[in-house]
């Protein structure tokens, strides 16, 4: 895997952590991918109710989510 790979023609963003031996994935980008979406805005927004639906529903996963930036060279720049 890369750290930026390619799922039904679309960038996702990822990181490994050498350190702790993990995979980092841009939610944003697997919500676009799940939901089929291209406008970003719209993509966030889905997230940010999903996220307060889980949240509500005390789901842990949302909880221990961390914000991290990940970088794409045609998107942040």
């Amino acid at each position: 895997m890369r750290d930026e790979d390619i799922f039904d023609d679309r960038e996702v963003r990822a990181g490994w952590d050498e350190e702790q031996a993990k995979w980092w994935f841009g939610v944003l980008d697997i919500v676009a991918v799940l939901t089929d979406q291209d406008d970003d805005e719209k993509t966030r927004n889905y997230w940010e109710c999903l996220k307060s639906e889980l949240k509500r529903e005390n789901n842990d996963v949302v909880s221990a989510t961390t914000l991290l930036k990940l970088l794409v060279p045609y998107r942040d720049r």
